[in-house]
């Protein structure tokens, strides 16, 4: 996510296009809102015992256990309007690319009462996407700098419901896909460039850019 933050930076100074990102995670983390002051206490064991990582999020939103998911990320500048009208300017191209894989997903509901749950899972709001049964599978979050916009979430894929009762205390909702992590990006690659009407260029990052990074963060 510090690659993600330095994206949002690159692209505040004009330095980058359009740009899409996926990722997964080694080893398992909890990701933080950068406003999640309160979390339960076992959280920190977990992490010095070396079960998972611990990190803070530079947007906001719940704690999210990235373990088994997919995490994507969006920059891009020249971005105007109100802050749920450009999570939907998005989010059009998850919808569009999940419809191709078989599942419909559609806009949670919930309102204010999310901000007492630890589990960003656990609630879905206006930003987040559900199937049509129900189960968040993509929870969102967004930071604005002016007009450029870093929006990225994490897509419940594969959980492990051991590691995700020893953190939540709870197990979890988990979507019946037989899919790989190679076809999802493919499907939502081809969809982001149909919904953006533009062309993705695959473009691993060099090792310049990696040094950068490290300085950036450090």
């Amino acid at each position: 996510m510090a690659i993600d933050f330095w994206l949002l930076h690159q692209a505040q100074q004009g330095n980058l296009p359009p740009t899409l990102r996926f990722y997964r995670w080694q080893p398992p983390a909890i990701s933080l809102g950068y406003h999640q002051k309160r979390f339960p206490q076992h959280w920190e064991q977990l992490a010095q015992s070396g079960t998972l990582d611990l990190v803070r999020r530079p947007t906001g939103g719940r704690a999210v256990l990235h373990q088994g998911d997919l995490t994507y990320a969006v920059v891009m500048s020249g971005v105007t309007g109100k802050r749920l009208a450009v999570y939907k300017s998005i989010c059009q191209f998850l919808i569009a690319g999940w419809q191709r894989l078989g599942i419909s997903l559609s806009y949670g509901r919930q309102g204010r009462g999310y901000h007492e749950v630890a589990n960003c899972f656990q609630a879905a709001t206006g930003a987040d996407l559900v199937t049509s049964t129900g189960e968040k599978l993509i929870g969102s979050a967004q930071l604005r700098r002016g007009e450029t916009v870093l929006q990225h979430g994490s897509m419940q894929l594969h959980p492990d419901s051991d590691l995700f009762q020893q953190v939540f205390h709870q197990w979890p909702t988990v979507v019946s896909l037989n899919l790989s992590h190679w076809e999802i990006i493919a499907t939502l690659k081809a969809a982001a460039q149909d919904c953006f009407q533009m062309k993705l260029i695959t473009q691993p990052l060099v090792k310049t850019e990696w040094e950068t990074i490290k300085q950036f963060i450090s």
